[in-house]
């Protein structure tokens, strides 16, 4: 394996530790039935403001490091 190879490595061991943290700290959405029909939320003052609170941005980090896992990953295969 390469250097670059090396590097990738621990970089995903280190993002899978954190996506493994974020992911942890996310709350459950188990709503139950309303749910499926989406009325639970539906123009509520949590859902417009959700993308400022500290759920969204735990919601975007894992999304942001999702993507970067899948890419480093990508990389590794091809550097490997």
């Amino acid at each position: 394996m390469s250097t670059v190879g090396i590097v990738l490595s621990v970089i995903l061991g280190i993002l899978s530790l954190f996506l493994t943290i974020i992911i942890t700290l996310q709350s459950d959405r188990s709503a139950g039935l309303g749910a499926v029909s989406n009325s639970a939320n539906n123009g509520s003052y949590w859902s417009k403001n959700k993308a400022s609170s500290m759920e969204g941005a735990l919601e975007r980090y894992t999304k942001i490091g999702g993507a970067l896992f899948l890419i480093i990953a990508l990389l590794i295969n091809f550097f490997a």
